[in-house]
């Protein structure tokens, strides 16, 4: 059997990891310039990953390229995990310099750095939103009050892209189980972020149950959005910069690694950056739909 008709080169990374087969998988699809957006969301749904990424010449001053990022059923204006890949396969491909650029997407620009084989991606503004009651919050992991933190109220927040944010007990992350339809009623933002933060550390085992379905082994707009957390529930110091590591994707057998760093000020966070490695997994073809 042969492909026949106009086709497309693809690449697949595994993203927030070194290691092959761990991480986040992400598919980013050059040369789709002319393409509708039709055309480019049946690609995103043939691949069925978290997100498809599609790097495009910019369209705006100050950008040094362009992003559109697709999920099997929808367009992202934003997300962490394809910035941070399709910024490393860009630079590993020569198609992007390393040190500082700019990355065009829906949402706007947002600054990225690379270096040393990974790529850091700063947030949008941060953004505080609304508090939520915690034990009401926890049948939605397949929890029981008893699993939740509730020195740390549960709510929304966001830099980029909102999540609902829940703190649980160590023992209880293994254990959590998405309810969907306690997650579609009551989770606000593209998801439920589950933490469990170590201050002493700087370190956060973190699980994110999307709204859509499904979860994550990595999600970069996620760990932008606890920084923001960290820093408003007061886990961080509240005048400094903070460097925190997240570990995640290790209940689904994809352990991955996001570093980030906040930067507080009057006890609000002013900027939060993520960085992470990537590696790639497959290349090859396909049809144009």
């Amino acid at each position: 059997m042969r492909l026949t008709g106009k086709t497309l080169d693809y690449d697949v990374l595994d993203v927030f990891t070194a290691t092959p087969f761990a991480g986040n998988p992400l598919a980013v699809v050059h040369g789709a310039d002319g393409l509708s957006d039709a055309q480019l969301q049946a690609i995103a749904a043939q691949f069925n990953l978290s997100e498809t990424a599609f790097p495009l010449p910019p369209t705006v001053a100050g950008a040094d390229y362009r992003v559109r990022i697709f999920t099997p059923v929808t367009e992202l204006p934003f997300a962490g995990l394809p910035s941070v890949g399709t910024a490393l396969l860009l630079s590993a491909r020569g198609r992007l310099p390393t040190g500082d650029v700019v990355q065009q997407a829906h949402a706007g620009l947002f600054p990225v750095r690379i270096k040393d084989g990974a790529a850091w991606l700063t947030g949008d503004t941060p953004v505080v939103g609304e508090r939520l009651n915690a034990t009401e919050l926890a049948p939605a992991a397949g929890l029981t009050p008893s699993d939740v933190d509730t020195t740390l109220p549960a709510g929304v927040v966001g830099c980029g892209m909102h999540f609902t944010f829940l703190a649980v007990r160590p023992d209880a992350l293994a254990r959590a189980v998405p309810n969907a339809d306690e997650i579609q009623g009551q989770v606000v933002g593209r998801g439920l972020v589950l933490v469990s933060f170590d201050p002493a550390e700087r370190h956060a085992r973190m699980r994110m149950f999307r709204v859509s379905g499904g979860e994550d082994a990595a999600t970069g707009s996620a760990a932008l959005a606890l920084g923001v957390w960290l820093v408003d529930r007061g886990l961080v110091p509240a005048d400094e910069e903070t460097g925190f590591r997240i570990s995640q994707g290790r209940e689904m057998g994809r352990p991955s690694t996001l570093d980030c760093v906040v930067v507080a000020s009057a006890g609000r966070a002013q900027r939060v950056v993520v960085g992470g490695h990537a590696v790639l997994t497959a290349s090859g073809q396909i049809r144009v739909p």
